[in-house]
């Protein structure tokens, strides 16, 4: 409570971050800040701020019965503990930082302090001579310290490590067991002056971030380490603070168990790509039965629809044909006779298409002159001047393509090329077609006018079927079409087809076959 000209300025509580319990002492430092002697731990309050220091900053306990600064500016503290002198380096650090942990050296009864009283006393129980000297009063008589005459041991201790515990036993190897469950490090240091007041800190190499202090603590402990090579590291100081520096280093390892190599590790992943791998192929199998029951389908499907063309349509025309060839010959209608020669033609065609439907499941064709061929016909129908330049380049050695396979190529690369020398406005069109062991791929390429980027866009002109229609049979083949077009700069669109789809069995077996006699 802050009493000033009458009244009451403020009030300070435990809510206020003041220790807790009575308030013991009171004392007020060079900078204007009280401090106040608590026991819940020493409070600081200045510009009504309170911060309070307890046994978490470093305090050998919580109880506070006295404070006094001396000629250095240092804080002795009078503690149920014992008597605590705090360096001012230290404090300032502290007020600057209240989480901080504090360095403070102990007086005990080892060092002659009596033990303090603890209640019912309120009058001043410590105070500063001329001569610097604090005098205070424990649980009986008057104890007297000098601040400037204070015993101090310049000896850091020597340190050692004195075995390794594993599980429980007493290891002499520094390669420990695989599985290592708990581990245990003992330790010490050589100091003939108060060694009950030598503290530690070690640290694990290639296990702890930083180190552990562990006060006066002989022992490390550490539980379920993986394998690997550490190095334990362990540093004591004496009663008076002063650190052994170099301390002592102890290096071991622990082994790993079989399923903690790096070899069983390989192995799972190299096993878990075998496995990625044996699913992928049965999907690849899958998938190739799958096509190829479809494609028996559609062959089936074909065989049937050239035999019924043949059995009904083709005949009934034929029939028809007949008839009007007698009434032609009859009145020696010239004009008849012209109508007739066209259904003769008609029905030809009509035998050609049914024969190509039955050729297609049945004979294999050199894709290569067949798209030869075609271009040249398309070259023959447009006049000399206008035709383009058609050229066609074969890479790898041809192999024969399933029937359905082959016809659904040839009319995708039919429509690109009737595109390319009708509405392209090319001066050359190109083809390439190679035969990988991969895949089956066909490039076409013109240096026309190009598509429409709005017409590339949308997958074509509304109510015509070009680049649909060989997408569609693209799709149907099990490949992949792409189309590139810019204005002014072309078009080429390209053809891919996986070779399990592409190429016939036979085809595939001997190629390999051949591969295969060529490296031996």
């Amino acid at each position: 409570m802050y009493f000033k000209d009458g009244q009451i300025r403020a009030s300070y509580t435990v809510a206020d971050a003041l220790g807790a319990g009575r308030v013991n002492g009171l004392q007020l430092d060079r900078d204007g800040a009280l401090w106040a002697a608590t026991e819940g731990g020493l409070s600081r309050i200045k510009n009504g701020r309170v911060a309070t220091m307890t046994s978490k900053n470093g305090l050998p306990c919580d109880t506070v019965h006295w404070v006094m600064e001396d000629d250095d500016h240092s804080f002795w503290i009078g503690m149920s503990c014992g008597l605590v002198r705090m360096a001012r380096p230290e404090l300032d650090a502290w007020v600057n930082d209240p989480k901080r942990t504090i360095q403070a050296r102990v007086f005990d009864a080892d060092d002659g302090v009596r033990s303090h009283a603890t209640a019912g006393n309120y009058s001043p129980r410590v105070a500063k001579s001329g001569d610097g000297r604090l005098w205070f009063l424990p649980a009986a008589g008057v104890s007297i310290i000098d601040p400037r005459h204070l015993p101090f041991n310049k000896l850091p201790p020597p340190v050692h490590i004195e075995q390794i515990v594993s599980d429980r036993k007493v290891v002499s190897d520094r390669r420990l067991p695989p599985l290592t469950r708990d581990l245990q490090i003992d330790y010490t240091a050589l100091s003939l002056v108060a060694p009950e007041k030598n503290r530690f800190k070690y640290k694990l190499e290639g296990y702890d971030s930083d180190w552990q202090d562990v006060g006066n603590r002989r022992q490390a402990f550490y539980t379920n380490l993986p394998p690997r090579n550490y190095r334990f590291r362990v540093i004591a100081s004496n009663n008076s603070g002063v650190w052994n520096e170099a301390g002592e280093s102890l290096d071991f390892s622990i082994a790993p168990a079989y399923y903690q190599t790096s070899w069983f590790r390989l192995s799972c992943g190299a096993a878990f790509l075998a496995l990625l791998g044996a699913l992928y192929q049965l999907r690849l199998r899958y998938l190739k039965h799958e096509f190829n029951v479809r494609l028996e389908a559609r062959v089936g499907e074909r065989t049937r629809i050239a035999r019924d063309f043949h059995d009904t349509l083709l005949q009934s025309f034929h029939g028809v044909l007949l008839m009007l060839s007698v009434v032609a010959h009859r009145i020696k209608d010239e004009q008849l006779e012209a109508i007739v020669q066209k259904a003769q033609k008609a029905v030809t065609e009509g035998r050609d298409a049914v024969q190509g439907l039955r050729s297609s499941t049945l004979v294999a064709n050199d894709l290569a002159q067949a798209i030869t061929t075609f271009g040249e016909g398309l070259a023959t129908d447009q006049n000399a001047g206008k035709s383009p330049d058609f050229h066609v380049r074969v890479e790898g050695a041809s192999r024969d393509l399933p029937p359905l396979i082959r016809d659904e190529v040839y009319r995708i690369v039919g429509e690109a090329l009737r595109n390319a020398f009708r509405h392209a406005q090319a001066k050359r069109v190109e083809m390439d077609l190679h035969y990988d062991s991969r895949e089956l791929r066909l490039r076409i390429r013109d240096d026309g006018k190009g598509i429409d980027p709005q017409v590339l866009g949308a997958g074509g002109r509304p109510g015509h079927h070009g680049l649909p229609g060989m997408r569609e049979r693209a799709e149907l083949a099990g490949g992949k079409l792409s189309v590139w077009s810019e204005a002014d700069s072309g078009t080429e669109i390209e053809l891919t087809i996986p070779a399990n789809i592409a190429y016939a069995k036979e085809s595939v077996a001997r190629h390999s076959t051949a591969s295969g006699q060529a490296s031996d």
